[in-house]
């Protein structure tokens, strides 16, 4: 589902009072019966959760307390997210790490056992079919998560290859977590309350790093990672536990950390500087367009070996055409495919992400101008529903993140 989770958010918080849920999802391009529902949904709904249609499945895109406060919360305490809706998969054989590497840009030979990184597959044109996490848990098993909206076109892209590299004698298997479950704690209180509930020394873990553990009496796959710029984990639960860890993580926390929903996840994202597939990375945009040129690792800038290596290699030699950018404005929230110009009125690109920061209580957003105009302070022209605002380039993220990592 394309558009602002942050808008459509502050739309049924409006609405919600004047039409039923039903009609709602009829709006939002789906029906009741058609949706997918997550091993949470019933406890959603039993604390307020107000369940929208979202990449197929039904999804809470807010509680009780607003968008806004959910934001904030989120930063000053902690948030829980449900987001079994992502598809998290595993990749299995001596000859997994080879395998993988051609589908993506990371250098997952170099990552040390426990410990991954952001990575993107690529199509021919060095387009972006999906950005994912990914972890080498051993040298012959990879564990990766990749988006709900993409899951179908994404596991159709890797079984095609799998079946060519397997039928030139390669090793590797894999096996999708459809019996598993996955929630997002983040926020300064999000280790402090894991703690309660396992052995392990969260200490000890830090960004980016992966490991099978006890938590709450189930066997858990932990990462710490997340979409918010905070410290927090991912953490991937048998489902038939993963009401009772969302219990206990709530009550460990005194009430501090919340259940979140999708528009506060959103605006978090987006505040810090992270990109939505969909929106702000798609199918004819390059990592290096993106603002991803580090998730390239440098041994795979000298070799290549990916898809649309070539268009990718040329475009960090001799710099792309196009680049990400953050953007304050004036007037109304930026919408996706607003208009960007420069102080003359010409075109010089697209908004692909905007909304208000409840942080900053401003107007933030992102989108991709012409190089040579990315440079922070660059004054833009913003158009919104056919009037132009005043903006401006800004650095990313908007707010500092806060990932947990050595001293």
């Amino acid at each position: 589902m394309r558009g602002g989770l942050w808008q459509l958010g502050q739309s049924m918080t409006r609405r919600l009072g004047q039409a039923d849920k039903k009609t709602i999802a009829r709006r939002c391009y789906a029906s009741e019966a058609d949706l997918k529902k997550t091993a949470l949904y019933d406890f959603h709904v039993a604390n307020g959760g107000k369940m929208v249609p979202f990449a197929g499945w039904s999804m809470p895109i807010q509680y009780k307390d607003s968008i806004m406060e959910s934001t904030i919360n989120c930063r000053e305490n902690g948030s829980l997210f449900d987001v079994a809706h992502m598809c998290g998969l595993s990749l299995k054989g001596k000859d997994c790490v080879p395998f993988l590497e051609k589908l993506v840009v990371a250098d997952v030979a170099g990552l040390a056992p426990g410990t991954g990184s952001l990575t993107v597959f690529t199509n021919e044109k060095g387009g972006a079919i999906d950005d994912s996490v990914i972890t080498k848990v051993t040298d012959d098993h990879i564990y990766l998560v990749v988006n709900a909206g993409c899951r179908d076109k994404d596991l159709a892209h890797i079984e095609e290859h799998m079946k060519a590299f397997k039928a030139k004698g390669g090793d590797v298997s894999w096996h999708i977590y459809d019996e598993r479950s996955l929630l997002a704690l983040q926020g300064p209180l999000a280790a402090p309350t894991l703690q309660h509930l396992t052995k392990e020394d969260l200490s000890k873990l830090y960004f980016g790093e992966f490991r099978i553990i006890d938590i709450n009496g189930s066997k858990c796959f932990l990462t710490r990672t997340g979409y918010t710029g905070e410290d927090g984990f991912e953490i991937s639960v048998p489902s038939e536990n993963a009401v009772d860890l969302a219990k206990a993580i709530l009550e460990k926390s005194e009430g501090k950390v919340r259940l979140t929903g999708l528009g506060a996840r959103d605006s978090l994202r987006l505040e810090a500087g992270l990109c939505l597939y969909g929106n702000d990375m798609e199918q004819h945009i390059t990592p290096v367009e993106a603002g991803l040129t580090w998730a390239i690792g440098k041994r795979r800038r000298a070799e290549g070996g990916f898809l649309g290596a070539d268009v990718i290699l040329k475009q960090i030699a001799d710099g792309p055409a196009i680049r990400r950018v953050g953007l304050f404005s004036t007037g109304p929230p930026a919408r996706s495919h607003s208009e960007i110009q420069n102080e003359n009125g010409e075109n010089i690109g697209e908004v692909t992400s905007g909304g208000f920061s409840p942080c900053l209580k401003k107007n933030i957003g992102m989108g991709y101008v012409k190089s040579g105009l990315h440079k922070p302070g660059t004054k833009v022209k913003i158009v919104i529903r056919g009037k132009t605002y005043e903006g401006s380039v800004t650095k990313l993220p908007f707010v500092p993140t806060k990932y947990y990592k050595p001293t």
